[in-house]
């Protein structure tokens, strides 16, 4: 797998792990929730500062959005 949908698998199981909708997810991201499914679905890379907010709005460290990627 590409690192780009490794990190939006990754997304995609702590959201769900959290009950958390795409839309909710990008509420609390400040971000459209089309760039959350474009993340989760490996379509975009994320940059620096949108990994550290998907993180701050998961409540994890920005490494466990990259577990996985070599």
């Amino acid at each position: 797998m590409e690192p780009r949908e490794v990190f939006g698998a990754n997304v995609r199981r702590l959201r769900a792990r959290r009950g958390l909708s795409q839309e909710a997810l990008a509420d609390a991201c400040e971000l459209h929730p089309t760039e959350i499914s474009r993340l989760e679905r490996g379509v975009r890379d994320p940059r620096l500062a949108t990994i550290a907010r998907v993180a701050r709005a998961l409540d994890v460290a920005p490494a466990r959005l990259l577990e996985g990627i070599r």
